[in-house]
């Protein structure tokens, strides 16, 4: 492939030029590079996914030697996530080149990767400086030696880079070597919104602790930086609660469950990502599973959920769970549910239809009461609560300010909750749930989470959006299937520039990048399903080329 608009533009040639002979303590921030279009697919030339915001490129074509060394510096070169990061996408890039490879005589033309991370700090939360800067510099008169260099301001950007660096690189089966094309690369690239969520669901299917983690790896390969972890719903109740030890006598079997040490270790693997970990106990109703170790908590035998509102131990025990899991959990958005809740039961049920009526209350009145109360108690283990819409729908005005509204039922709720004040994130059913296997790739790709909203202060207030994989149909024998390659769709969504990727031809633009990106995917171990299925997780419908389903 021959990307000669950007060697012929005297301003990138003498961009590149300068680079060669400039350290690799250049600014995240410090170029304004004209975007260029994206090459038509041939599988010899690198893909990028999501497309990175800003860049420029060659027609050379470059060796990665796998012996290639990591020199780091700044406050965050030292960090072990980084190193570490260092060494697993260097098996991922260098898989096929062993010791049978030509490791002798030969001269490679990129042997080392400078990464400099301006940031010592290793805390992981919302809104941390995922950009980055990926440049790979030739050889030529003025430098025998070709480079790499990520530049970050945080670790965590360095991962992105990482990542990005990854997917230029490429095995040739005749030389076997890994080679890099289209260099010199020069990259500026950042996330356009700073959620970019993943729901994951083991309370209707329970996930083995690996499964989860397959799954955190396959997001960090599409940027995808938060997992919404929805332990728990009516049909069990998995996690261990040190406080309260009979509640995961709800899970569906003594094999299927969570100790305390199995969710820190996956909030801990998760990090190494640099994908947070936004917990979900999901309250008053979907909670009937918590009845089976404390029977107080059903209403009556015949009435399971929502979970008594005329108890104190209700609150107590909701206290006892969160003061438990706050240890686990260091993101500051926690999701407290509040969907779905049906409150004929307790308008039924002869001690809580007392309770409401000495108290000159409504169903709905109680609905609102025990969703603030479980707001305060998350606010006293400082949380900031997000919750499903209906609590918004129903009353807004009286919602914690600092709420985070969760969009799923239907498009146009993001616009009503962002011009109330609050912030939103963007999972509108129709389109982001992955559980609805008939909605086709390109649905997921052009569902725009500011779609209604045109000021700009109220499009700072939507964090960005969450694919929703719902557990009922989904288990570990097909959920990376079901999540993938839709999931990158929308990955690409939340994270590439608006104007680059909502304008061209779908089919042969975006279409055949995501088949791409697709059998990147499953190049890694990731079982993605084709991408043009009518239902998505289907298999192939016969024989073909990964590239062309």
């Amino acid at each position: 492939m021959n990307l000669s608009t950007c060697s012929s533009n005297p301003r990138s040639y003498l961009l590149l030029l300068v680079l060669q002979l400039l350290s690799a303590s250049l600014l995240v921030s410090s170029r304004n590079l004209q975007r260029q279009p994206y090459p038509q697919l041939d599988h010899a030339d690198a893909y990028i996914w999501p497309l990175p915001w800003q860049y420029t490129s060659g027609n050379d074509t470059l060796t990665v030697d796998p012996n290639l060394s990591l020199v780091t510096s700044g406050n965050g070169g030292g960090s072990l996530i980084v190193s570490e990061a260092f060494d697993r996408y260097k098996r991922i890039i260098f898989k096929h080149a062993g010791s049978r490879s030509p490791s002798s005589g030969v001269d490679y033309d990129l042997t080392k990767l400078n990464v400099v991370v301006h940031s010592g700090n290793e805390e992981l939360q919302l809104g941390v400086d995922e950009s980055y800067t990926l440049m790979v510099a030739t050889s030529d008169k003025l430098s025998i030696i070709g480079q790499i260099t990520i530049e970050a301001n945080s670790i965590f950007g360095a991962l992105r880079g990482l990542e990005t660096l990854s997917q230029l690189c490429d095995f040739d089966y005749g030389t076997k070597t890994v080679k890099l094309h289209n260099a010199p690369w020069y990259i500026q690239d950042k996330p356009r919104f700073i959620y970019r969520g993943l729901l994951l669901d083991t309370s209707r299917h329970y996930l083995p602790v690996d499964t989860i983690k397959q799954v955190i790896e396959s997001m960090s390969y599409a940027k995808l930086n938060v997992l919404h972890w929805h332990i728990i719903d009516e049909e069990s109740f998995p996690l261990e609660v040190p406080t309260y030890p009979n509640l995961w006598k709800g899970a569906y079997t003594k094999w299927e469950r969570y100790t305390i040490d199995d969710a820190s270790e996956i909030v801990n693997f998760a990090k190494t990502r640099g994908i947070n970990v936004m917990a979900e106990v999901d309250v008053p109703g979907h909670a009937e599973s918590w009845g089976a170790g404390y029977p107080d908590l059903w209403p009556s035998p015949s009435c399971r959920e929502p979970l008594d509102v005329s108890k104190n131990f209700t609150f107590d025990l909701i206290s006892g769970i969160l003061a438990d899991i706050r240890k686990i959990f260091p993101f500051e958005l926690f999701h407290l549910g509040g969907d779905e809740v049906h409150t004929d039961c307790w308008s039924s049920t002869p001690h809580v239809k007392q309770w409401l009526q000495d108290r000159n209350m409504t169903g709905k009145d109680a609905y609102q009461y025990f969703v603030l109360r479980a707001q305060e108690i998350a606010t006293s283990f400082n949380w900031t609560p997000v919750n499903w819409e209906e609590t918004f729908n129903a009353f807004a005005a009286s919602l914690n300010p600092r709420t985070v509204v969760h969009n799923w039922l239907e498009s146009g709720v993001c616009p009503k909750a962002v011009a109330k004040g609050f912030r939103c994130i963007f999972s509108n059913q129709g389109v982001w749930y992955l559980d609805h296997l008939d909605v086709p790739w390109d649905s997921v790709y052009y569902a725009e989470p500011l779609e209604g909203i045109t000021d700009v202060s109220e499009q700072k207030l939507v964090l960005g959006g969450e694919v929703c994989m719902w557990g009922e149909t989904a288990d570990a024998s097909n959920v990376q299937q079901t999540i993938w390659p839709r999931a990158a769709a929308a990955a690409e969504r939340l994270w590439s520039d608006k104007d680059s990727i909502s304008s061209g031809n779908t089919t042969s633009s975006v279409l055949s990048r995501l088949e791409y990106f697709r059998c990147l995917l499953t190049r890694r171990g990731v079982p993605a399903a084709p991408v043009t299925n009518f239902y998505a997780r289907s298999p192939p419908r016969g024989p073909g080329s990964c590239y062309k389903q």
